[in-house]
């Protein structure tokens, strides 16, 4: 734009029509002053590049050269280390005393530059020159440039065309049964209407059986669950390796699902359940009790008081989710749906949905035990375990199939070799709850044991130095006796049971005569001078 104004003025003026009015009002559509103007039109009498490039920087300016960014990427990002070892080099050039930078990089590895241009310059040069992406990456590593990358929007297509599922951690406490455990939630998400479609919590980390709990709800549209649900064309996942088992991959492949696994490390690439993830950690978690703020770089200043509220209970814990699921899909309005809820641009969407009936979903959630058993007189035996039910009187002997949970060994599914469905079993002999107990205080106490034998060893095995004020050897500290290293040694020696072994103590037996062993272990047989007895 600058290059045409400045021609139309140069052509008023010629033909003694320009006035201040022309420039003045130039200069407001360029967004300059009246005076920047008037010097564009005095630099046009220097040569025709003024009046193509108006406002056009005269000289060679100093600019980042592929060395230099080198030696950005040496110092991650540091342009005014940078300048300091440039400047080094450029008085070690000229023969000048100069300080040499402490951990700098080598000196061939640095340019001369003549001449050297000051501070300022070279950081304006670098921020000219280098993205705030490049900026990012050089101090931070190639992940920050992300933040400053631009994408696409993926079309919006129909419901049930795509859901993306993901397991996200509330950073808060919960009561688990009297345990205190980090809930996670899996949930799933149709991306053209923004739907929550089902959802699962489980107390603790997650697993591939409550990914099929959150599918199973997400596919149903019967109370409790629906109205949103049916069979999806495709889900997008990442490359964890519960949602790549091959149970959860069978359930999908049952329904007819194409499973996108998505690329490490690329969570843009999922970016609606992402955002539900975020959005939870901010509009549903941050009101909890417990609630843990994530970290940040930045300290603040403010001193937070810290949350002495009682947490919550995991039953509690799993309503507020559920009524948080609830109020997205029916109140909250996001802003690509064009003032419509959730489940309003689901019921606007005329797609036609493919449902599966309980009973078939019952079947595809479980998981196969892969062989054939026999009911016995104890029931069926199933990992070393015995599963009994009052259906299986009279059946000894028959062929069945085990169906279950992922982690359920509570109770099975026993299932004729057709698959048509028995019945359930239920663990023989199980524990009562208060051995349960006992045996969980039990293992927490050997757990806690073993964790300060371990911090003990470690605290053993550290070795500490002295601190240093000018270039010595390293100088170790933690003086030991001489009797208590060989006691330390005689324990350990007696620790290991190798050592402890004895092989030649009772020497092995000869073998048989009749045997056809090689010569050298063969007995030699010696006779005696006087008698003639051979003796071996």
């Amino acid at each position: 734009m600058r290059g045409p104004a400045v021609e139309q003025l140069l052509r008023l003026r010629a033909q003694r029509r320009l006035s201040r009015g022309h420039v003045r009002l130039a200069g407001e559509c360029l967004g300059v002053s009246e005076r920047t103007v008037w010097r564009w039109l005095a630099q046009t009498e220097t040569g025709p590049d003024a009046v193509a490039r108006p406002g056009a920087r005269s000289g060679d300016r100093f600019e980042v050269t592929a060395d230099i960014r080198v030696l950005l990427a040496y110092w991650h990002g540091n342009a005014s280390v940078v300048h300091r070892q440039l400047a080094a080099r450029a008085r070690t050039a000229a023969g000048q005393p100069a300080t040499s930078v402490p951990g700098g990089a080598p000196a061939d590895a640095v340019p001369v530059l003549d001449p050297l241009p000051s501070l300022s310059t070279f950081l304006r040069a670098v921020r000219r020159d280098l993205t705030a992406g490049e900026r990012a990456a050089l101090a931070h590593g190639p992940e920050a440039a992300r933040a400053h990358d631009v994408f696409a929007r993926r079309p919006r297509l129909w419901r049930n065309h795509t859901w993306e599922t993901d397991h996200v951690q509330a950073p808060l406490l919960v009561d688990a049964d009297g345990d205190m455990v980090r809930p996670w939630v899996t949930w799933f998400i149709d991306t053209a209407t923004k739907t929550i479609t089902g959802t699962a919590v489980t107390p603790g980390y997650p697993s591939r059986a409550s990914i099929l709990a959150a599918l199973r709800a997400a596919v149903l549209r019967t109370d409790p669950y629906g109205p949103a649900g049916g069979v999806p064309e495709h889900v997008r996942v990442d490359r964890g390796k519960d949602f790549l088992s091959k149970t959860v991959l069978g359930a999908l492949g049952a329904l007819g699902t194409r499973v996108e696994d998505l690329p490490a490390y690329s969570p843009h690439l999922k970016g609606t359940v992402e955002n539900l993830n975020r959005c939870a950690d901010r509009m549903l978690f941050a009101a909890l009790p417990g609630y843990t703020p994530t970290a940040t770089t930045r300290r603040s200043r403010k001193k937070t008081s810290p949350d002495t509220s009682p947490p919550l209970p995991f039953e509690e814990f799993t309503t507020e989710v559920l009524d948080w699921a609830r109020w997205w899909n029916t109140e909250h309005r996001p802003a690509s749906l064009a003032g419509q809820t959730p489940i309003e641009a689901w019921n606007a969407d005329p797609t036609p949905l493919s449902d599966v009936a309980e009973s078939a979903m019952w079947g595809l959630m479980l998981e196969d035990d892969g062989r054939l058993r026999k009911l016995t007189s104890h029931g069926v035996r199933w990992r070393g375990r015995d599963y009994i039910a009052a259906w299986m009187a009279g059946q000894a002997g028959r062929s069945v199939r085990i169906r279950h949970m992922p982690h359920h060994n509570h109770e099975i599914e026993v299932c004729d070799p057709a698959g048509r469905h028995l019945g359930t079993a239920h663990l023989a002999d199980a524990a009562t709850p208060e051995q349960l107990d006992a045996l969980r205080r039990t293992r927490t106490t050997r757990a806690r044991r073993l964790r300060d034998d371990a911090k003990k060893a470690e605290a053993q095995r550290r070795q500490r130095y002295a601190p240093a004020t000018t270039p010595t050897t390293p100088q170790r500290l933690g003086a030991v006796t001489a009797a208590e290293a060989d006691q330390e040694l005689h324990a350990a020696a007696h620790d290991d049971m190798a050592t402890l072994a004895l092989p030649d103590l009772i020497p092995p037996a000869p073998p048989p005569e009749d045997w056809n062993t090689p010569a050298s272990l063969r007995p030699t047989i010696a006779q005696h001078p006087r008698t003639g007895e051979k003796k071996r």
